[in-house]
């Protein structure tokens, strides 16, 4: 909740572009990134796409808060791809039973810096996106049906309140004086615990929406929408600016001689 009401108040440029236009940016994006495993087209769209944030309305504690999984994903898969990548060239670091050579540290960053570039966009992308408006573009723009476009913005609702479940059940746990204390095996098995209580909140709720949307008409036949989804100039932007990074990615990575084609 705390999500939509920031959203709405938020005056950045990207947030009034069409909720399908940003989508079309982030594909174009995306599929550059995911047909090589240079790191010079990686950076590439990385910087760029930090450039973003300002019009976004993003900054990079928001970031850190809405994307950390992602970030360590990165960083954790860039590191193991290093050191269980096959030598070549230069040997960096010899530790015994892992070694780091000048070839498997470009490909470890190439990895780790792919992986930010392909979550950055999406990050971007769901900070400055009204779940309403997203679920509109969805059902009048794209015509996909209904009953999944009500569940995909129920699901989004959703996940704010999951967290904040998450909040409420460790401290509910910790009051009881489980999880915040004993040997790593116990703060495992307390963390486990308190997934399942989340797990049995979530099945709950979803059922309870559900009941709810089905009792209110959800999904009929014909529906009618308080807001129009539409098309502005900016959008024109929005897309344009997706392919400019697309482009300047590949570009960057053919001048640097380092394009590294995944299925070459």
């Amino acid at each position: 909740m705390r999500q939509v009401l920031a959203l709405r108040g938020n005056t950045a440029p990207l947030t009034h572009a069409n909720p399908l236009a940003k989508f079309a940016a982030v594909v174009l994006i995306t599929a550059v990134l995911a047909v090589s495993i240079d790191w010079v087209s990686a950076a590439t769209a990385l910087l760029a796409e930090f450039a973003l944030f300002r019009l976004a309305g993003l900054t990079l504690r928001l970031l850190w808060q809405r994307g950390w999984p992602l970030i360590l994903a990165a960083a954790i898969g860039g590191w193991s791809t290093a050191i269980l990548s096959a030598d070549s060239g230069g040997i960096l670091v010899d530790a015994g039973i892992w070694t780091i050579s000048e070839g498997s540290l470009e490909l470890g960053l190439g990895f780790m810096l792919r992986g930010l570039a392909i979550a950055l966009p999406a990050i971007l992308l769901m900070s400055c996106t009204d779940p309403t408006d997203l679920a509109d573009a969805l059902a009048q723009k794209a015509r996909l049906p209904h009953r999944f476009v009500l569940g995909t913005l129920a699901a989004m609702r959703l996940v704010g309140l999951m967290a904040e479940e998450w909040q409420t059940i460790g401290m509910a746990r910790r009051a009881r004086g489980i999880g915040s204390h004993g040997s790593p095996l116990q703060r495992l098995r307390a963390t486990l615990g308190q997934s399942f209580g989340l797990l049995v909140q979530a099945v709950r709720r979803a059922s309870r929406l559900a009941v709810t949307m089905e009792a209110r008409g959800f999904g009929g036949a014909e529906r009618s929408w308080a807001r129009e989804s539409t098309y502005s100039r900016i959008d024109v932007w929005v897309v344009l600016g997706g392919a400019l990074i697309a482009a300047a990615a590949l570009a960057a990575a053919l001048a640097a001689g380092t394009w590294n084609p995944l299925l070459s």
